[in-house]
């Protein structure tokens, strides 16, 4: 048992980044870095492209990310490094809404994975056909 064990109180909450903090603890833009895996430059550049992004700033300049900062910046991975958005796009995407963002992923999902009937493919597949019948009879008739 570590020394770090004996004076942590029996019911404080555990912290969703694992760094032992309360998750209501204000986190430093190093801390932040090393929880989410971004490197401390990307988030100084999101902090510039995203206006809604602006953590406590103190003496010296030091940033302080409250935890709906924290979240911010998890959306705007997700939107960015998996989801394909450019920045332009995030921007605009987060600036009509977290909530719409959140809400619109999933809606996405399911209509990739439920496409609705088309009788396109069905008509394009049976004109491909009649073209191959024309050209092997011009074929046989040569």
């Amino acid at each position: 048992m570590s020394s770090e064990d004996l004076f942590a109180a029996p019911d404080a909450p555990a912290s969703a980044t694992g760094d032992g903090k309360d998750p209501e603890a204000l986190r430093t833009i190093g801390e932040v870095s090393q929880a989410l895996g971004i490197r401390q430059h990307v988030l100084r550049y999101w902090e510039e492209q995203f206006p809604m992004l602006r953590p406590l700033k103190r003496s010296g300049g030091r940033r302080y990310y409250r935890p709906a900062d924290m979240a911010l910046v998890e959306t705007i991975d997700r939107l960015v490094h998996r989801e394909g958005y450019t920045l332009k796009g995030a921007r605009k995407a987060l600036q009509g809404g977290a909530a719409k963002v959140l809400a619109d992923a999933p809606k996405v999902a399911s209509v990739a994975a439920n496409p609705a009937p088309s009788s396109a493919p069905a008509n394009a597949f049976a004109h491909l056909i009649a073209i191959r019948n024309t050209l092997v009879n011009a074929l046989h008739d040569a």
